[in-house]
Order: C-alpha cells, then structure tokens, then sequence
C-alpha cells in the first residue's frame, strides 16, 4: 500500500497536469481502498508497450485519471523505477464493442518528467496526437456511417434521418459542436444535430464551419455519394431534407 506522502505527490502532479494540457481536462484520484475502479482502469489501460510492461510487474496500487470534455481519459501513475517521474497512458473508451479496435493501433504511454509543467508539454507534443487518432478511428469503427475527423479538419457526415453527424478529434472542436447544437453520444464519441428545423440547422452548420475556421480546423461535408468536400470556409447550408431524400433515390 502507498504511504499518504506518494498518494499526495502523485495526486498533486495530476492536479497541476490537468490544468496545463490543452482543452479543458479534470483530475480524479483513485487511492487503493478504490479497489474496483483500478481494477477496470487497470483493464481499460490502452497500452501494449512501457505502461503494460510496468503494470504486469507492479499491480495498479494508485492513479489518477484525466478526463476531457469530450470524454477522452489518461491515466497517471507511479514509475515504480529508480527513476522520478510518473507514467501516462491513454484510456481505452468504455462502452465500445470490441470490433471497434480492430485495425486501430495503441496509442500507448509514455514516461513523464518529475516536472509537471514539462510533462504536459510531452504529453501535448507526442502522448495526445497519438491517442485522438487511436480514439477517433475506434469511435468511427463502432460509429457506423460516420466518416471520421482528423485533428486539422472535421467531416459533418449526412444522416438517413436528415442530421448531420461527426466524430471531432480533440476538445476545441468538440466543444465548437456541442456550443452550435450537436448533442454528443457519451459511448460512441459521435455527435449529431438534428435535421428537424432545417433552417436551424443550416444556421448551426454556418456558425460552426465559422468557428471551426477562427481556430484553424477546417469542415467538409459528407456526401450521399460517398464524396468528401473539404473546405476551410464555413460549409453551405444543407439542403431541405426532402431534396436530399430526392437526390439520393435517383443515383
């Protein structure tokens, strides 16, 4: 069991972690009285490399998990070497089924500097790319008939029902979606804006590609067909839902 000075100096460098990564990130401490919940982190550790080899050697005792907005979690834990610092790893998405990682490759850990301020910089510099592409293709696989977003760019995907649907990769565009209307689903990362009042809709599709653009990420939208249009300019508005339906029959 740890002593309450280790329990307090990893708690603490998650804490300060948390507030130094990019987006907006929470810190929660699990002690080892929290035998349940390590447990299933302890399953959930999405790593096949340096936190797996650790963790095979050294029974999770303690952690902390980071949780984005938009659902994405790290995992912060003891190095149990020589060594100062801590290690980090992503933390598989709950809820998904397994078929969804096939063909995704681990974004795995890394080793922290016993610097909480220079362990956000490795994190935000190697650790996150890695782990929004890992998430984001696990969540199209499991999403199906959503094409999937990269950092730089978010693909609005059209729906059957005449929604639009999207998968961000990061918190900034997450949070850009929900601000303009798209209602997330916590277990597939797929956010989706309804098609009901079409007019509404074109005016969140409008704000959203402009929003989107003020930060860098460009939109594209979906086709019926299959084809993908990317642009950096906010995307046109949607045509009413019974053309739509129209176009897609005659191809």
């Amino acid at each position: 069991m740890h002593n309450h000075e280790d329990s307090e100096r990893l708690a603490s460098y998650a804490d300060v972690l948390a507030g130094e990564l990019p987006g907006a990130w929470t810190s929660t401490y699990h002690p080892s009285d929290h035998k349940d919940d390590l447990a299933e982190l302890a399953d959930r550790v999405w790593d096949l490399d340096l936190v797996a080899e650790s963790l095979a050697e050294h029974p999770l005792q303690h952690a902390a998990v980071l949780t984005r907005r938009d659902g994405a979690q790290l995992v912060v834990l003891d190095r149990n070497d020589e060594r100062d610092g801590f290690l980090i790893a992503a933390v598989a998405p709950d809820g998904l089924p397994d078929e969804a990682y096939r063909g995704v490759r681990e974004p795995n850990g890394i080793a922290l500097a016993d610097d909480p301020f220079l362990g956000a910089e490795q994190v935000a510099g190697d650790l996150l790319a890695r782990y929004d592409t890992a998430l984001a293709q696990a969540r199209h696989n499991a999403a199906d008939g959503v094409h999937p977003s990269q950092p730089e760019r978010v693909v609005l995907t059209w729906q059957p029902d005449g929604s639009l649907a999207a998968a961000p990769v990061g918190g900034t565009a997450a949070a850009i979606l929900t601000a303009n209307g798209f209602v997330a689903d916590e277990q597939t990362g797929v956010y989706r804006l309804s098609g009901d009042d079409t007019a509404a809709q074109a005016r969140a599709v409008r704000a959203t590609g402009r929003q989107l653009d003020a930060q860098g990420i460009a939109t594209a939208l979906q086709h019926p067909s299959g084809r993908v249009a990317p642009t950096s300019a906010p995307p046109a508005a949607p045509a009413p839902a019974a053309s739509r339906a129209g176009a897609t029959r005659a191809r």
